[in-house]
């Protein structure tokens, strides 16, 4: 390549993310799930439209591999431990039961009613069974539903992938399938090394990062990110789930209330953007339009099968021994959102040159599209009609902290959100532990030094300076009065004095 060649490069990969950017709005705006908008400038830019050419599978599977990295990488960091804590069992359930009831409906129904044979059929099975973590963080990010199912549907999109890549690679592999009991027990195994290297690495990033204090804060970003993308690479070459690695690792570390997290959220968030944009719209290359139309009919019926059947049917069974509402079994069985990752993962057989891959790749791409355009904007309408909605949480609360080193103390920067319930406190009504205290509030564009008496209203910024024995406990106290507002601790029996 010429630099005039990279030049151009640059310049229509700008373009691209500049649009894409442009169309986040539009989908906000029109209720359109953004992916579609990605995949359909992908489209766009392919042969049938502008022309370009584009079918290296291969390089589309790494891509997407690495896209599908950041993603589950940005799911964990953003999701909490205390929601999805409870969450776990019936998870871990539906991401390996589930999974499994799944994958033998829809391909049953593959077979017999579309014709394909057994190898294809358990292919398209497995490919759509797995839930999508980008799809399901962002429709979350819309639907305030309470937080027990909020966990249930992070969590398993989160784990699933891993089961799901094993057995796409294992019926795409040439010669005869592995015996259920040893495709079962490879599962087990790959999801115990990567749980286990993930966990690993996570308290060992977590830990390095809250006791060394880096000298520009735009490092810990980097540094976050960079010890999940170590979790998923290490667990992978031990033969372990590296999907299930990141997403541990980034669960343990975004949990670990580490130094200047705000910025780290948002620079997660914004590469997971950025992965996403240039995932879809490589999908959309990869595609040829002209080439679907005799795999529209395929796909809606397998989509119909695996949305109206397979998926109530693996909720329902996974949910048995957990005693699961009914208004809750049907919530999860709707939020079976599909997305980028069935797609990347039709490409296993293409790499894998399986027979007929090309139309497997057909059907998954358009049963994605059909039904996110179904799913996606009906899963709010869904939720209000089941009464499942969660409006009136009180907002979390953002805390950014800076270590300082030098006087064994720390920087707490706290805004006070739109919903908090520490709206209407005073500083002496925080009760923070003795060692910490509000040095300065910023209100309208103005800083003062607050009194015990000054009463915080929403938007505050607050600044609070704690010493490292108290810091935990400090953060602690401002996220229970956030929570639960002045009276917090009292009204749950704790004791708060100091």
């Amino acid at each position: 390549m010429t630099v005039h060649q990279l030049n151009e490069l640059l310049l229509v990969c700008s373009l691209v993310l500049l649009i894409a950017v442009a169309a986040v709005r539009v989908s906000s705006r029109s209720g359109l799930p953004s992916l579609l908008i990605y995949l359909g400038i992908g489209i766009a830019m392919g042969q049938d439209v502008i022309g370009v050419r584009f079918d290296d599978a291969g390089l589309t599977q790494l891509i997407g591999y690495s896209a599908l990295v950041v993603i589950l990488a940005e799911g964990g960091l953003s999701t909490k431990w205390r929601e999805i804590k409870p969450a776990l069992p019936l998870a871990a359930t539906l991401s390996t039961l589930g999974v499994a009831v799944s994958v033998g409906v829809t391909a049953a129904a593959a077979h017999y009613l579309v014709g394909l044979d057994w190898r294809q059929a358990l292919i398209i099975g497995a490919v759509v069974s797995s839930t999508d973590a980008a799809a399901v963080f962002s429709v979350l990010r819309k639907v305030p539903l309470p937080s027990r199912l909020t966990g249930v549907l992070e969590a398993e999109s989160g784990f699933n992938d891993a089961p799901v890549v094993i057995l796409v690679v294992a019926f795409s592999t040439a010669g005869p399938v592995d015996s259920w009991y040893l495709l079962l027990g490879k599962i087990v195994l790959e999801l115990a090394i990567g749980g286990a290297i993930g966990g690993a690495v996570g308290w060992l990033g977590a830990y390095g990062l809250r006791h060394v204090a880096l000298p520009a804060s735009g490092l810990y970003p980097i540094a976050v990110m960079a010890i999940a993308v170590v979790a998923y690479a290490g667990g992978a070459l031990a033969h372990g789930s590296g999907f299930l690695a990141v997403y541990v690792a980034s669960l343990i570390l975004g949990n670990a209330r580490l130094p200047h997290w705000p910025a780290t959220r948002g620079f997660a968030e914004g590469l997971g953007w950025l992965a996403q944009i240039g995932m879809f719209v490589l999908l959309g290359l990869l595609v040829t339009p002209h080439d679907l139309g005799d795999d529209i009919l395929p796909a809606v019926v397998v989509g119909l099968v695996l949305t109206l059947v397979a998926r109530p049917v693996s909720v329902l069974l996974s949910t048995a021994p957990f005693r699961t509402p009914w208004a809750e079994r049907i919530l999860l069985s709707w939020a079976g959102l599909r997305g980028a990752v069935p797609i990347v993962l039709a490409t296993i057989p293409m790499v894998y040159e399986v027979p007929d891959s090309r139309e497997i790749f057909n059907i998954v791409f358009v049963l994605v599209i059909v039904y996110t355009l179904v799913q996606g904007p009906t899963l709010p309408w869904v939720a209000r009609r089941l009464r499942l909605g969660n409006g009136e949480a009180a907002a979390d609360l953002g805390i950014e902290a800076a270590p300082l080193e030098r006087l064994h103390g720390h920087l707490l920067s706290v805004t006070v959100p739109q919903k908090s319930r520490m709206h209407g406190v005073e500083v002496g009504e925080l009760r923070l532990p003795a060692g910490s205290a509000v040095t300065l509030v910023v209100r309208d564009g103005e800083s003062f030094v607050p009194s015990p008496a000054t009463v915080l209203r929403r938007g505050d910024e607050l600044l609070v300076v704690a010493t490292d024995p108290v810091r935990d406990a400090a953060e602690k106290r401002l996220r229970a009065v956030a929570e639960g507002g002045k009276l917090a601790g009292w009204l749950r029996g704790g004791n708060n004095s100091h």
